[in-house]
């Protein structure tokens, strides 16, 4: 859309100089004179599209200012929800790690009372058979 608006505005500009120029050779006037009319169109054909281009850089600058700040605004919000989701899956890893440690150590306790009771009756049987 810009790319249009540019291209029309530069036909425009450079048409209007076109026919000024055409005006002023064509108008009775001592060379002297038309030369000088020639530059000072010339230079305010040039200065017009000095200000448009300018108008027209400062424009791309803003856009692009404000689109770098967007993306930043982006990426620091997703920076910010990855963190948050890595705690929450280090907290909940955590948690289940507790979990089934803690049922490991319910199941040793159960083999290390199981082991007592058969070394107790293994004990048991010696002394009856020493008897």
């Amino acid at each position: 859309m810009a790319n249009k608006t540019t291209n029309a505005l530069l036909g425009f500009l450079a048409g209007a100089t076109a026919g000024f120029v055409t005006g002023i050779l064509i108008a009775p006037d001592k060379g002297s004179k038309t030369r000088e009319k020639i530059k000072e169109s010339a230079q305010q054909a040039g200065d017009g599209l000095k200000e448009d281009l300018d108008e027209k850089l400062d424009g791309l600058k803003s856009y692009f200012s404000n689109f770098v700040n967007d993306l930043n605004t982006r990426f620091g919000d997703l920076e910010n929800e990855v963190e948050r989701k890595t705690k929450q899956a280090q907290r909940k890893a955590a948690e289940k790690v507790e979990k089934e440690a803690s049922k490991v150590e319910k199941e040793a306790s159960k083999v290390e009372k199981e082991a007592a009771r058969i070394k107790d009756a293994k004990t048991d049987k010696e002394k009856q058979k020493t008897k």
